[in-house]
C-alpha cells in the first residue's frame, strides 16, 4: 500500500457540475469525497456557461403540464445519435449501455438533487435541437437553477467563477432580450429580468444570478452545508497506482508542496476538456484550431486526461468539441454566437461570398459545417463572415452591444467592417464580389417567399428561439438591403472540447481491451460524451457530466 499525506474516501479532480455531482452523490452514501480544483476559482465552464441541463421524461416538467416518456426520449435520443453524417457514426461512447444509463438515471438525479434543496426551474418553450426528429419536442425538456442570491456563500461567492453578473437571467429571458426592442412580450419580458429579478433584489440587499452562475451556486451551497472539502489552486499531476493496477490516489501540487493525496473508493476525473491548450488541440483536431476561440474556462489544459492515459485508459472522440461559431471581441475574448446569427437581416458565407449552413441551426452542427467548407471546397471558409445591414444593428444586440448602440465602437475596435454596398463591403473584406452579390440577391427572395430553399433556416421550432416575430413570414429572416452594411469574422470556437477517457455506464475509465482502469472514473469534458457528435438539446453536455457524475458517486459507495 502506497505511503499517503492524506487519505480520503474519493477524491474529485475539477469544480464544475460533474465534480459537484460525483461529490454530493458519495457524500450522500456515506463517503468522504475532497474536491481538487487547479485554478484560484471554483466552478470551471459550468459556472460560465448557460447552465443548463437536458434532461427528458424530468419531474419538474410534469409538473408543469408537460408530458414526456422513456419511449420518446430514447427515440429521439437514437435517431440523434444514429443519423450524425460524423465517419464515426455516433462513437463508442454512445454505447447502448451508456444511453440507457443517461435516460434512466437522469430524471433520478433531477429529483434526488431537489430532495436536498436544489431548486429548479423548467425551460418551457426552449425546443429540443432537432424537434423534426422522432420523439423530439418543440416545447423542451430543457431545466435550469432558479436564480440564485449569491450572498448565501458568504466568502465563497467571490470564489465563484463568473461572466454575467447584475443581471440575473434564465435562457429564455436571453432569447427574448434579443427582441426586446421589437415585441412587447419580450420587453415586458426583459424588463421583468432586469427590474424585478436583478435590481429589486439589490436594494435588499441580494446578489441575484442567473445562468451557470445560479446552478453552481447552489450545487456549491450543498457542497458547504454538507462540509465537503474543497481545495482551490491544486493541480494534479499524477495517478498513485498500487501494486494492484488499482489507481489509489493523486499527487497535487498546492502551495509549492507536492502532496500525496490517497483515495480508499476511487479517483474521479472531472476537469474539463482541453480546449485551452493549443499542442493537444493541433495534435487531435482539425485545422485550423485556436484555444483563444474557445469559450471553455482557462484552467481547461487537459493534463488530467493525459494522466488517465498513462495510466492505461483509452481515449476517444478526440477531434470532438462542442462547437459554436464564434466572434473575437479585443479586449473580452471571444463571443460565443446565438441570437446574432439566428436573427433576421443577416447572412454567414465563406471566401467565395456562398452561404453553407441554416444560420439559425444548433452550433454544434454550424462548426461541423464550417469546418466541412473549408475542407473540402477549396475556399476559405475560416474564418467565414457575418454578413448583416442596418436593420440587424437597429433591432438587435450583437454581443454586449445593445439594439442601435455601440456600432461605432465594434467598428473602431475592428469586431465589424462597414461599407456603404455590399460590393465596397465584399472588397474590404476579401470575399468574392460576384458571389456575395449573388447570394444575397437569392437569399432576399427567400425572405419573399418565407421559404429557404437552400437550408431550410427558420423551418424549425429551434430555429425560432432565437428570431423576431415581427418578422413575416419566416421569423428568421430579413432583407440584406439598407445601408451601410457590415460584416464580422466568424471562426468556429466551442463550448470545450468533447474528447477524452472511454468510461463505461458506471462511469469507470476503460482500457484499450475493454476492461476497467480499476479505481479510476470519468465525466464531463475530460471524457467521450454520450453524446457523441451531436448536441440533442440544451444542456445536452452538463446533464450528461452531472448524470455519470451521479452514477459514478453512488457506484463508489456501493463497490465491495
Amino acid at each position: 500500500m502506497p505511503e499517503f499525506d492524506h487519505l480520503t474516501d474519493v477524491v474529485v479532480v475539477g469544480s464544475g457540475a460533474a465534480a459537484a455531482a460525483t461529490a454530493l452523490a458519495a457524500k450522500e452514501n456515506g463517503l468522504e469525497p475532497l474536491i481538487l480544483e487547479s485554478t484560484k476559482l471554483f466552478g470551471g465552464s459550468s459556472a460560465i456557461s448557460g447552465g443548463g441541463l437536458w434532461v427528458p421524461n424530468n419531474h419538474v416538467m410534469k409538473r408543469a403540464g408537460v408530458t414526456d416518456s422513456p419511449e420518446a426520449a430514447r427515440t429521439y435520443l437514437d435517431y440523434c445519435l444514429d443519423h450524425t453524417d460524423h465517419p464515426a457514426g455516433a462513437g463508442e461512447a454512445a454505447s447502448p449501455a451508456r444511453r440507457e444509463a443517461f435516460l434512466r438515471s437522469g430524471p433520478e438525479m433531477v429529483k434526488w438533487l431537489e430532495t436536498l434543496g436544489f431548486e429548479w426551474h423548467y425551460g418551457k418553450g426552449y425546443s429540443d435541437y432537432y424537434p423534426q426528429y422522432p420523439g423530439g419536442t418543440a416545447i423542451g425538456r430543457g431545466l435550469e437553477a432558479k436564480k440564485f442570491d449569491l450572498n448565501r456563500l458568504g466568502r465563497w461567492s467571490e470564489k465563484l467563477r463568473h461572466n454575467v453578473r447584475g443581471v440575473a437571467l434564465h435562457t429564455t429571458d436571453a432569447a427574448a432580450m434579443s427582441t426586446s426592442r421589437r415585441s412587447a412580450r419580450s420587453f415586458l419580458r426583459s424588463a421583468k429580468a432586469i427590474g424585478i429579478d436583478s435590481i429589486l433584489p439589490r436594494l435588499r440587499g441580494k446578489n441575484m444570478v442567473g445562468l451557470g452562475n445560479a446552478l453552481m451556486g447552489r450545487l456549491l451551497e450543498l457542497l458547504l452545508d454538507r462540509t465537503i472539502p474543497i481545495w482551490l489552486d491544486a493541480t494534479v499531476t499524477e495517478l498513485i497506482v498500487d501494486d494492484d493496477g488499482r489507481v489509489a490516489g493523486v499527487v497535487v501540487e498546492r502551495g509549492h508542496e507536492a502532496m500525496r493525496i490517497g483515495a480508499t473508493r476511487g479517483v474521479m476525473i472531472a476537469a474539463g476538456g482541453f480546449e485551452k491548450n493549443q499542442g493537444m488541440r493541433e495534435r487531435f483536431q482539425e485545422h485550423p484550431t485556436e484555444a483563444d476561440w474557445s469559450s471553455g474556462a482557462p484552467g481547461n489544459l487537459g493534463g488530467p486526461i493525459e494522466i488517465a492515459a498513462g495510466a492505461g485508459a483509452k481515449l476517444a472522440n478526440m477531434d470532438s468539441a462542442w462547437w459554436g461559431p464564434t466572434v473575437m471581441y479585443p479586449g473580452e475574448g471571444p463571443g460565443f454566437m446565438l441570437s446574432e446569427r439566428s436573427l433576421p437581416h443577416g447572412i454567414i458565407v465563406a471566401s467565395d461570398g456562398k452561404r453553407f449552413m441554416n444560420e439559425s441551426e444548433p452550433y454544434v452542427d454550424a462548426g461541423h459545417h464550417q469546418y466541412a467548407k473549408n475542407r473540402e471546397e477549396g475556399v476559405t471558409a475560416i474564418p467565414a463572415w457575418h454578413i448583416l445591414d442596418s436593420h440587424h444593428r437597429t433591432y438587435y444586440p450583437y454581443g454586449t452591444s445593445m439594439p442601435g448602440l455601440g456600432t461605432r465602437q465594434l467598428v473602431e475596435t475592428g469586431v465589424l467592417f462597414e461599407a456603404d454596398s455590399l460590393e465596397g463591403l465584399a472588397r474590404k473584406i476579401g470575399v468574392d464580389v460576384a458571389g456575395l452579390l449573388g447570394t444575397v440577391e437569392r437569399f432576399n427572395g427567400f425572405v419573399a417567399s418565407g421559404q429557404d430553399e437552400d437550408f431550410g433556416r427558420g423551418s424549425n421550432a429551434h430555429d425560432h428561439v432565437y428570431s423576431d416575430p415581427r418578422a413575416k413570414p419566416n421569423p428568421n429572416l430579413g432583407v440584406i438591403d439598407r445601408a451601410p452594411f457590415y460584416a464580422a469574422k466568424v471562426y468556429p470556437g466551442d463550448l470545450g472540447t468533447s474528447a477524452g477517457i472511454l468510461t463505461d455506464e458506471k462511469g469507470r475509465a476503460l482500457r484499450e481491451d475493454g476492461s476497467v482502469v480499476a479505481g479510476l472514473y470519468a465525466t464531463g469534458n475530460s471524457t467521450a460524451s454520450v453524446m457523441g457528435y451531436t448536441y440533442p438539446g440544451p444542456g445536452s453536455t452538463i446533464s450528461a457530466a452531472m448524470v455519470f457524475g451521479y452514477i459514478a458517486g453512488r457506484h463508489m459507495a456501493a463497490r465491495e
